[in-house]
């Protein structure tokens, strides 16, 4: 079940989609942080592929109801993003997820490209978390030292932007962290752009994600 929810943060309201499993069990929470279009259609097909699998799925709408359909737009949107606003607004989804009545209390953030950064963000400035999986994103001026928690991270070999090289270094620089690469351009997770889309690591890195959030939060 998909639905609209309204999150209170430190910042003001944010809204969020929610997708629940079918049935009453309870689950792991797990925060989603869309890429830098905003909440499409896509990202929320991440969410309801999460619930299908047992998960509580939260994605917080970061832009605020702003869409973008081109790279131009979303671009501007990612570039005009107030990234500490937006890291305590997801640490509000995570408190909403953590005493959520289909959750178990136990929470993972999962982010891909501009999510992927602001996942690494969460780690390093929001207590407590399960788990964290980024893709391919890394966010600018954080203090890594400060992540406890356990992070598998996800980049692409052909990736100019989140590079192998950068991930390494983070990965250096965190005793709970795990880099996996593909032989893969960025955003290689996404369905809907088929000149990035690659199956196979698509595959392969959501399989590992959801072992690791399951080992972690379940």
């Amino acid at each position: 079940m998909s639905e609209r929810v309204t999150i209170s943060a430190p910042t003001g309201d944010v809204t969020g989609e929610l997708a629940t499993p079918d049935g009453s069990s309870r689950g792991p929470g797990v925060v989603v942080i869309h890429e830098y279009w905003g909440v499409n259609e896509q990202i929320r097909s991440v969410a309801a592929r999460l619930a299908k699998e047992g998960f509580v799925a939260l994605v917080p709408d970061l832009y605020h109801g702003k869409l973008a359909t081109t790279a131009d737009e979303a671009g501007k949107l990612m570039g005009s993003l107030d990234w500490g606003k937006a890291v305590q607004e997801i640490g509000a989804a995570v408190s909403f997820l953590r005493s959520h009545p289909r959750g178990n209390g136990k929470v993972a953030v999962m982010g891909y490209c501009m999510g992927g950064a602001l996942s690494f963000a969460a780690a390093c400035n929001i207590p407590g978390l399960d788990a964290v999986v980024p893709f391919y994103g890394i966010p600018s001026g954080q203090d890594y030292g400060k992540i406890t928690a356990p992070v598998q991270a996800h980049f692409a070999e052909h990736d100019e932007w989140a590079t192998v090289d950068a991930g390494k270094k983070i990965e250096s620089q965190v005793k709970t962290m795990k880099l996996f690469t593909y032989d893969a351009h960025h955003a290689f997770c996404n369905d809907r752009r088929p000149e990035v889309f690659n199956a196979s690591a698509a595959a392969q890195s959501w399989d590992r994600a959801l072992a690791f959030i399951r080992q972690h939060a379940a």
